[in-house]
């Protein structure tokens, strides 16, 4: 595997140096997304029980309080699940009564035919008690109301399904690392004194994008389940496909990752001298209205719940980095302002060069001929 070699900020590189560090960078992602593939596919079952929870925690039914809205799939989990229950009860219950009818068997006083009768009924009752265990540890606890998984509907399914959720989660785990190998690429273009600044962007960027997973597993993605699970759900029998459903999960997930970036973008512009801390604070409302919207795309549902519960952080978030960003406002004036003055100086220039002077010699000369 090539090696990043460290390139000074002065140095100057052609174009296929450029593009063999580029490639070097590349080769870096795909072997650790390798690798990250491959640990994630050997864990998958882990990774299925993680993105199921919510899945299950959304359908959870109190089966001891029946709804008159429950969907036929709710009644048939929590008829299972009654039905495990009694399954579980019953069969100590019948081993009890015969000990019992045994033990009537062998009192005093008790004809031979009663004997004959409990001992025969106390083998009967054994031998349901054993029927009831049977079917107690062979009870389809899969339909239970609180295990509720998603259905695969073709031959393929399961394993593709399986190889797909690896894959995204491979590339959330890889995502620090790519945006780590990104900055890397780009550090050599910054000078000394900005560098002093692209370092800790550097390591917040990974930082960030896992704080905006975490927020979207443990609170954005839950809640957003839940309510798109139970909405109307007394008219359907909600059966949730495994391949669309990890794919909203990952889809999600990385969305938030991505949207808690957006202090490295604010920070970005007043570094650039694109806008001024002054000027974000003025268009903070075009920064919410933009925000409500990042946040409707990536909850899709029309809960206003879970979208104010995505767009709080992100409004902290861009909050937090206007009042940091004051303190790396570059001083003297605007780099875009020299730029456009430049350019328009320049055609000032051209257009108001004095003509040349006539040439006086050329215009008292006679015609040739005319001497």
């Amino acid at each position: 595997m090539p090696t990043i070699r460290p390139i000074a900020h002065d140095a100057r590189l052609s174009i296929i140096d450029h593009l063999d560090e580029l490639r070097t960078h590349v080769l870096w992602i795909v072997v650790v997304y390798i690798f990250a593939f491959a640990f994630c596919f050997s864990q998958n079952d882990h990774i299925l029980n993680q993105l199921n929870k919510p899945l299950a925690a959304a359908k959870s039914v109190d089966c001891s309080k029946p709804r008159s809205d429950a969907n036929a799939l709710e009644q048939s989990g929590c008829f299972s699940e009654e039905l495990q229950k009694a399954l579980d009860v019953s069969a100590p219950a019948l081993v009890s009564a015969g000990r019992a009818l045994v033990g009537v068997a062998r009192t005093d006083g008790v004809s031979a035919a009663a004997k004959a009768q409990s001992v025969a009924a106390a083998a009967s009752l054994q031998v349901a008690a054993r029927a009831l265990e049977r079917a107690a540890a062979t009870a389809p606890k899969a339909t239970s109301s609180k295990n509720v998984r998603p259905v695969t509907l073709g031959v393929t399914e399961p394993f593709l399904t399986t190889i797909t959720v690896a894959g995204y989660a491979a590339l959330l785990l890889t995502m620090p690392f790519l945006l780590l190998r990104v900055y890397i690429f780009v550090l050599p273009a910054f000078t000394p004194s900005e560098k002093r600044l692209a370092v800790p962007v550097m390591v917040s960027a990974p930082i960030l994008f896992i704080g905006g997973v975490a927020f979207g597993y443990f609170l954005a993605m839950p809640r957003a389940i839940e309510f798109l699970q139970n909405y109307n759900d007394g008219q359907y029998d909600i059966l949730v496909q495994a391949r669309d459903y990890y794919r909203f999960t990952m889809v999600l997930l990385a969305g938030f990752g991505v949207l808690f970036q957006i202090p490295l973008a604010v920070l970005a512009v007043v570094r650039l001298q694109v806008l001024t801390p002054a000027q974000l604070r003025a268009t903070r409302g075009y920064a919410l209205l933009l925000f409500a919207i990042l946040a409707a795309v990536v909850t899709p549902t029309p809960d206003p719940v879970t979208m104010l519960l995505a767009m709080a952080p992100l409004v902290l978030l861009y909050e937090a980095s206007i009042q940091l960003s004051r303190f790396i406002v570059p001083s003297g004036p605007s780099r875009w302002s020299l730029r456009f003055r430049d350019d328009d100086d320049d055609g000032d220039d051209e257009s108001e060069l004095p003509l040349a002077p006539p040439d006086r010699d050329a215009q008292t000369a006679p015609p040739d001929g005319l001497d």
